[in-house]
């Protein structure tokens, strides 16, 4: 939007013409959402102060009783900042852009309504997990059907890519849908898990969507993909911008998320942030690099899921306590231990998600 009006004027103004380029309008989109969240930053947090939305601790878990009344739902300044930058420096008429932008929306919405009601019932409980996964598969359903109808029109494609294996791309057809359902519900949920502590959550989203954005440009660029022998996407570059204003948000969330936190993002930060991670990938067929890209998500996820496992089968726990950060804060690494080695962690399978690109 702001990018073409900016552009329209370079007949009168030369300077202007640089705003055709996707690799300035990503910049410009993680600036301004980097701004807008510094900017409204304060405002929000003092409204959901005003609001009385103010986290519940859990009693059973490490001592953080302190952290009680702390502003929750500041997702709502990511999912904000994320759109609006996104809809200031895309090509709004690209079809990907749209499906990514709603995508998260929808996520952010449902995350919203759980939070909301968490908040307004004494006992702490939001939606039942059933309700809550079938609404993710739904809107799995939703984006995933619309994506292979799309795939119709030689506008996307519906092969998977293998890392490593550069020549097995089988075309999923129908399987496609499905992989997309359980690609937003693992994504959006494990990021969901690990928003326990300070920071811990924005700075490793910060990572993952930072590499997914790189990818995303690189898969929406003829050249750059064929001389790396990835996967080209028509049209994936203008993806680039949703990536960099999740980049941009996050990092400007966590300047007030940060140890000690001012605001939590809530459900409606944690399932938003997700899904437009697992779109990011989903749109650039990258979906499998997930796992090493999220090394710190499915970490944090395989804790709970062997948790409960050990416990109904055997009665014993493998951990402390599940997700796996909080098993590391009773082991007595202090809460700004644990995030800044997750951080590190995130950054380490960052690179070695990036080693996979000669690695074919």
């Amino acid at each position: 939007m702001l990018g073409d009006l900016l552009f329209s004027l370079a007949d009168e103004i030369s300077a202007f013409n640089v705003f055709r380029y996707v690799s300035v309008r990503t910049a410009a989109a993680a600036a301004t959402a980097i701004v807008l969240s510094l900017g409204l930053g304060p405002f929000v947090i003092a409204r959901l102060s005003r609001l009385r939305v103010g986290e519940q601790i859990r009693a059973d878990g490490p001592a953080h009783q302190h952290k009680a009344g702390t502003p929750t739902m500041g997702g709502v300044l990511i999912l904000g900042t994320v759109m609006l930058s996104t809809l200031l420096w895309a090509d709004l008429g690209n079809v990907l852009v749209w499906v990514a932008v709603l995508t998260m929306a929808a996520f952010g919405t449902l995350g919203f309504v759980d939070d909301w009601k968490k908040l307004r019932r004494a006992d702490g409980i939001g939606l039942t997990a059933r309700t809550k996964f079938g609404v993710q598969l739904l809107l799995g359903l939703l984006a995933g059907g619309f994506l292979l109808w799309y795939s119709g029109g030689g506008g996307f494609t519906t092969r998977v890519v293998f890392p490593f294996f550069k020549e097995f791309q089988p075309e999923l057809g129908l399987l496609f849908v499905p992989a997309a359902m359980l690609v937003l519900l693992a994504s959006s949920n494990a990021v969901n898990l690990t928003d326990g502590l300070d920071g811990l959550a924005a700075g490793c989203v910060l990572v993952a969507a930072a590499v997914y954005t790189a990818l995303t440009y690189l898969s929406g660029h003829a050249e750059f993909s064929a001389y790396l022998d990835i996967l080209y996407v028509p049209g994936a570059s203008e993806v680039t911008i949703f990536g960099a204003a999740i980049t941009g948000a996050a990092l400007g969330f966590l300047w007030f998320n940060a140890h000690p936190a001012r605001v939590f993002m809530g459900d409606v930060g944690s399932l938003a942030l997700g899904a437009g991670i697992g779109m990011q990938a989903l749109l650039i067929r990258q979906e499998i690099l997930l796992v090493i890209v999220g090394g710190v998500f499915v970490l944090e996820t395989l804790s709970v899921i062997l948790q409960v496992a050990s416990f109904k089968l055997t009665g014993r726990r493998l951990f402390r306590m599940a997700p796996l950060h909080h098993h590391f804060e009773l082991a007595g690494w202090k809460e700004t231990q644990v995030s800044v080695r997750f951080w590190i962690l995130a950054v380490l399978c960052a690179l070695a998600t990036l080693t996979t690109l000669k690695l074919r």
